[in-house]
């Protein structure tokens, strides 16, 4: 069994929270572990819990269209979320809850090594920039930790948002070039640092 498979099931298995007393199953991620560029978002939600696949609902479809634009398929890519059990009734993950599931996402990237890490709205973002805006820091590539990491809004806020969708369109026309040369990225930023906030991925 490979070092993946065996993460994959360690997240299946984890009750390190309260989530995985009612999750119907967890959501490791899915996608190419030769992939260029990781996408994180909030966490799973109904169709994701009853599917055990991340982004497989109304968000997920306006995420493989965003992918498609740009020539790309979820088979190019690596998708996961900062919390791999469906919080009840999708509310916002618990400080706790993000912590329980950070070394699962910390070995994701790790094994993966992307070009680019794309945080897919405020509480993605928060995991890497913690204390900053989303709205002010959106479609800026920065580099981080070795890696060049990209905040944009989560597909699910241009659903609730229609005004969003250009923003979130536009983000993804650069994510193009940006994996054509991701040394385009401007100079390495400090280290991550832990965030407690509870956020919503607006």
């Amino acid at each position: 069994m490979s070092e993946y498979d065996l993460l994959v099931r360690e997240i299946h298995d984890c009750t390190r929270c309260t989530l995985s007393a009612k999750r119907t199953q967890a959501v490791p991620g899915e996608g190419s572990l030769d992939a260029d560029v990781v996408f994180i978002g909030e966490g799973p939600g109904f169709y994701e819990d009853r599917d055990g696949r991340p982004f497989v609902g109304p968000a997920g479809k306006l995420l493989d269209e965003l992918l498609a634009s740009i020539g790309l398929g979820r088979g190019d890519v690596y998708i996961t979320n900062m919390i791999k059990c469906r919080a009840p009734n999708n509310r916002d993950p618990l400080p706790g809850e993000i912590s329980a599931c950070k070394p699962f996402l910390d070995r994701q990237i790790d094994m993966i090594r992307p070009k680019v890490i794309v945080t897919l709205g405020r509480y993605s973002f928060q995991r890497f920039f913690p204390g900053e805006t989303l709205s002010k820091s959106r479609g800026t590539p920065r580099k981080l930790n070795g890696y060049t990491a990209y905040p944009i809004y989560h597909p699910a806020a241009a659903l609730h948002n229609p005004r969003l969708r250009p923003a979130l369109e536009q983000d993804f026309g650069k994510l193009q070039k940006l994996l054509a040369d991701p040394g385009t990225a401007p100079p390495e930023e400090p280290e991550e640092q832990e965030d407690s906030e509870q956020l919503s991925f607006f």
